[in-house]
């Protein structure tokens, strides 16, 4: 495989953390901004493709959001990302790009499924209704992939299934970012107001993976060296999960805050468990380095310096 990269969602924390890994050195990466180029508009996605030639295509743009987000937006979460899905994908196909890494969401797993959850298990059930049309926007492009790879056997077309994220360069804005950084800036304000009590949406059992985003930009790049040898769907997890008040704990300790945790019953705390059967990852040869306390210290401290 040749060095030439081209990157969507270049602006996105995935995206972001990819440019600035060691391994990034290795690659030319192309990652224009969304003024540079509409993911939404097809015709310009496939001639821009068709002008840079990549050798390698990333695809990690989507519109993104916690769990209040996609309960007040779920046609945008359906409608753009099953659109910038078809076209990157469609448009990596007609250009004959043979080489592409896309990356899906737990969430496409069923709200009943049994954890770990295990690749096989996809389409076998009902969604989780609060994010729902975000999840079926990325089970379409993982079947479209599927469907390229089924016809076209020397198109390698592939889907990593991240567990939750965080780490520098994530949203930290109540309205759209996700659980570990909306933990922080709620302590954090907590702190510098002087104040104790923090509250937390529903009881707080419920449970979660995170994995700190370097370590999956340290898979893609594994993953790119020899595409032919990881499966057509890999879960990429830490293989433990923590709930949700264990979690509020752990960024409190971090923070310096003693915290008196309150919980809000009225609010949703979406699916019980999500926890990645991580067989595929070790069997390709792959398990993350960041231990869930240095991971929060780091975006802790990227919190300070930039928001």
């Amino acid at each position: 495989m040749g060095t030439k990269l081209f990157l969507t969602g270049g602006s996105g924390m995935v995206g972001r953390t990819l440019q600035v890994h060691p391994y990034a050195s290795d690659w030319d990466i192309i990652a224009p901004s969304s003024a540079e180029l509409d993911l939404m508009d097809g015709d310009a996605l496939t001639r821009f493709i068709g002008d840079v030639s990549p050798d390698l295509i990333v695809h990690a743009a989507g519109k993104v959001g916690g769990i209040r987000a996609n309960i007040a937006s779920p046609v945008e979460f359906l409608d753009r990302n099953t659109t910038i899905g078809r076209n990157v994908i469609m448009a990596a196909r007609q250009n004959e790009v043979k080489n592409l890494i896309n990356l899906g969401s737990t969430c496409i797993y069923p709200r009943t499924a049994t954890n770990p959850l295990k690749e096989d298990q996809i389409l076998k059930g009902e969604l989780e209704p609060t994010n729902e049309g975000y999840a079926l926007a990325k089970i379409f492009a993982l079947r479209l992939c599927q469907y390229i790879r089924r016809e076209t056997p020397d198109f390698q077309y592939k889907t990593i299934i991240p567990c939750n994220l965080y780490g520098p360069f994530d949203k930290f804005d109540p309205k759209n970012s996700h659980l570990i950084p909306a933990i922080i800036h709620k302590v954090h304000l907590a702190k510098t107001d002087n104040e104790t009590g923090v509250e937390i949406w529903g009881d707080g059992k419920a449970r979660r993976e995170f994995m700190f985003a370097a370590d999956l930009a340290g898979l893609i790049f594994k993953a790119a060296s020899d595409l032919a040898a990881m499966p057509d769907l890999m879960n990429a997890g830490v293989g433990t999960d923590h709930s949700i008040n264990e979690f509020y704990d752990i960024v409190a300790r971090v923070i310096g805050l003693d915290a008196d945790f309150t919980h809000d019953l009225s609010k949703p705390a979406g699916m019980a468990q999500k926890l990645c059967d991580t067989t595929r990852q070790t069997e390709f040869g792959w398990q993350p380095d960041t231990s869930l306390k240095d991971g929060i210290a780091q975006t802790y401290q990227y919190y300070l310096e930039n928001i």
